[in-house]
């Protein structure tokens, strides 16, 4: 709930109407519409061509614990508990680089996080991480890339439960997949073709129940920025004791004979870090 004080309450419906102008390629928007169950189904039959696909849940910005570097932030986490599948989808604004390797971190970090728990290797769930993009990141004109693992010699499928799927809103190849892209573009509350997505835009941009969830996403955006100079301060501290216990744990590893190329990627970081954290102490007069 927005605060009873005028600068800050101002700024806040700012903000708000500012989300209320983006479309489904803004994180913030699209986080905010796939909070909704029935929208994330929608938008993942679309992508998968399973018309009786269905959730068990549907979270955003789900958080992946990590204790030896920063905690991961994954944009839509969605299971279907039935089928011990997880679904993660994430939107990718920025022509980047490097889209292969991060759909890899992507999986790897559900996979962790499931062993955390005890989890046995072959209960892990089948996981798909479907990265979703404005522009045609491999650039080869389709509107969807789906990753096909199989073995080199024989062309026989190679089954592990991964799937990777490259989605974009550049390419229009006439089908119902490019049709819900170019929604993505317009994100349009007076155009309803796309079920449950659409419903849920609509929703979110002229009804007042949803302004007011839009509210409390600037709101804590909002928030975010006002705590950002007392949060970096602290910010400074919490890295500088990671990076001492980074450096303790290095010693305690090559004391025990680790290699140091195993510390660097145990501890993650580089090989000249590890090999100055570990060189001796300059003697002294």
């Amino acid at each position: 709930m927005i605060e009873n004080q005028p600068g800050r309450a101002e700024t806040i419906r700012q903000a708000a109407e500012e989300i209320r102008k983006m479309n489904l390629f803004n994180n913030t928007f699209m986080s905010t519409a796939m909070r909704d169950r029935d929208a994330c189904e929608y938008v993942l039959r679309k992508i998968l061509r399973r018309e009786d696909l269905e959730l068990s849940s549907a979270s955003t910005q789900w958080v992946l614990p990590n204790l030896t570097s920063k905690d991961s932030y994954l944009d839509v986490f969605a299971e279907n508990e039935r089928e011990n599948v997880i679904y993660n989808l994430e939107d990718q604004r920025k022509d980047t680089k490097e889209h292969a390797k991060r759909t890899r971190y992507y999986g790897a970090m559900i996979d962790k996080s499931n062993l955390d728990k005890g989890t046995e290797y072959n209960v892990l769930p089948d996981v798909y991480v479907i990265y979703i993009s404005e522009t045609d990141i491999w650039r080869l004109g389709k509107t969807m890339y789906e990753v096909d693992y199989r073995l080199k010699e024989t062309g026989t499928p190679y089954e592990d439960g991964t799937h990777r799927i490259y989605v974009n809103g550049a390419v229009d190849d006439g089908s119902d997949l490019a049709k819900m892209m170019h929604y993505f573009k317009t994100a349009d509350p007076d155009d309803m073709s796309q079920g449950a997505l659409s419903k849920r835009v609509r929703y979110l941009k002229s009804n007042w129940r949803g302004g007011l969830e839009l509210d409390e996403v600037a709101e804590r955006i909002y928030s975010l920025g006002e705590a950002s100079g007392r949060a970096e301060g602290r910010e400074e501290g919490r890295a500088e004791g990671r990076a001492e216990e980074k450096r303790d744990t290095a010693k305690r590893l090559r004391r025990d004979g680790t290699d140091v190329h195993k510390i660097a990627s145990f501890v993650d970081a580089s090989i000249e870090d590890v090999c100055e954290w570990l060189a001796p102490a300059p003697v002294t007069a």
